[in-house]
């Protein structure tokens, strides 16, 4: 693959730092007067945007001569002018002559884009009679929002563009699955024209985050969470900050986390900090993945290095596989899925080891330290709620260690056959709160009861947590749940999954790099 992307380091103002790419980014602006919209413009250049995209159908009142003009000239940062109608999904809803004068006067008074949908663009030639100042590029654009057609589909659609007198070409689709978006990357990669392609939505995030690697002119980042201008965008401070999209370039690797729900989880904060503090040339993304082995089977290059796997995919991802490490066969669930350099998938689980260790800890911090020989889980009673992949890894992990274990689930019939796997008891989660056959148990939540935004939920009555002398809980979002936060009232010690998170970050981020895992700064970067 060839990328048209510029060689070496280009130094960046505003304190920006190292720069790797030209990919822009650009902010959307969207405000009601031209007011707003100039305060907007040095918010947006303040946060480190390159372009600004000044949304015209969003101006309450708007006269274009001396608006435009007035944008153009206190205008800190290259202008993108679009004036989208309703029917491609903006706010415009006059006639068309109207709009194609504005469009025209902000190229005559020195925008240095303006943005014309394919629909109208044969029209909008027209009107302007071959006339338009050198300097303004046109980007002609198309907006799917139902779906990313297939691959033919998106190569006709590219070459009409471009046949319309695109300077630049743009179009956006939506993502039904996230395999949609490695077909807007074989459209990109190998685009003659400037290019902008996004796959909106949260199954589509990848698209806006690695243009640069695929050689992409610009990506949308907005200026607060929240405040988009099309479904999916990320902030510009995320780009900047959590996913270092300056230092990104055709070579950097990519990793993620696979799971549903997936926008949630901590790791790309983790890796990525990590990852830009020693140099290293990758990048970790939030992935949400539907079909796991479509997801393989799709993103099979080595581009796509190592993977988190998370709930409900932890099974799944383990068939996958060409080679499983024995431990995570026995499991029957892998959390860590690293690329060879031959291409083969091989597997591992590093959830028990993070999970174990840390409610060891915190036990030896009961004991002040002292446990004489073995494991301080020998010999006790370890109860696991939950018997999908993270309850097998807990239940197998504890009885490795010696503990006697006992799996809870809402089905009956899953904590059996669990349990029969590992050499233990099951109950229904129905029975646990009535279960009190001796005192100083431990007990692992390592279902999502708990997890935020249900955060009022927990899995078992805060009477029965009296007989628990620790209580871990694998959620981290909150860092104490109502379990946690009742266990810690009834006199228990708590672990909470952050600690456990951290745990099995360790290991992976080895398998990712090859480099010793940064413990300390994984540990300040959750502290904060």
């Amino acid at each position: 693959m060839e990328f048209a992307v510029e060689s070496g380091l280009k130094t960046m103002g505003s304190g920006e730092g190292i720069r790797r790419n030209q990919a822009l980014i650009c902010a959307p602006l969207m405000a009601d007067t031209v007011d707003q919209m100039v305060d907007l413009m040095h918010k947006a250049k303040s946060k480190g945007a390159d372009i600004v995209e000044i949304r015209l159908d969003h101006l309450k009142i708007f006269n274009p001569r001396s608006d435009i003009e007035i944008m153009i000239k206190v205008c800190p940062l290259p202008t993108l002018f679009t004036y989208r109608p309703i029917w491609e999904g903006g706010q415009y809803a006059g006639d068309e002559k109207s709009r194609f004068e504005a469009l025209q006067l902000a190229m005559e008074l020195g925008a240095d884009h303006i943005d014309i949908e394919l629909k109208a663009a044969h029209e909008f030639n027209n009107f302007l009679h071959g006339n338009k100042p050198g300097k303004c590029k046109v980007i002609i654009s198309s907006h799917n929002y139902a779906s990313t057609p297939p691959i033919e589909d998106l190569g006709n659609l590219v070459a009409r563009i471009q046949a319309a007198g695109a300077d630049i070409i743009k179009f956006a689709t939506t993502a039904l699955d996230i395999t949609d978006v490695a077909r807007v990357f074989q459209i990109t990669v190998h685009s003659q024209v400037p290019i902008i392609a996004m796959v909106m939505g949260e199954r589509g995030l990848m698209s806006r985050i690695l243009c640069p690697k695929f050689g992409g002119y610009l990506t949308f980042g907005s200026l607060e969470a929240g405040q988009v201008s099309a479904p999916g965008q990320p902030t510009i401070e995320e780009l900047v900050n959590l996913y270092n999209f300056r230092l990104l370039e055709p070579d950097t690797k990519v990793f993620g986390i696979i799971g549903n729900p997936v926008s949630h989880s901590k790791s790309p904060k983790l890796y990525n900090e990590a990852f830009k503090s020693v140099g290293f040339n990758g990048v970790y993304l939030h992935l949400l993945v539907d079909d796991v082995p479509k997801f393989f089977r799709t993103y099979s290059s080595m581009d796509f290095t190592g993977f988190s796997v998370t709930i409900p995919h932890k099974e799944a991802a383990l068939a996958c596989c060409d080679e499983v490490d024995p431990v995570a066969k026995s499991i029957g669930a892998v959390n860590c899925v690293v690329r060879r350099p031959d291409g083969k998938l091989f597997g591992c689980n590093t959830d028990y080891v993070g999970a174990i260790s840390s409610i060891e800890d915190g036990l030896l911090g009961l004991q002040n330290g002292s446990t004489g020989t073995g494991s301080p889980l020998a010999r006790k009673l370890f109860v696991v709620i939950g018997a999908g992949g993270a309850g097998k890894a807990l239940a197998y992990g504890a009885k490795e260690k010696g503990a006697r274990v006992l799996i809870a689930n809402r089905t009956y019939d899953r904590a059996r056959e669990l349990a029969d796997l590992v050499g233990g008891q099951a109950l229904s989660l129905a029975e646990l709160d009535n279960f009190r056959p001796e005192k100083g148990m431990i007990l692992a939540n390592t279902t999502s009861i708990g997890m935020h935004p249900k955060v009022n939920e927990t899995p078992i009555s805060k009477e029965a947590l009296a007989n628990y002398m620790l209580v871990f809980d694998a959620v981290y979002t909150p860092k104490i749940t109502r379990l946690l936060r009742e266990a810690a009232e009834s006199g228990a010690q708590i672990v909470t999954g952050v600690d456990m998170f951290i745990g099995q970050a360790y290991e992976q981020y080895e398998r990712f790099t090859g480099l010793p895992a940064p413990k300390e700064q994984f540990k300040k970067i959750m502290e904060n």
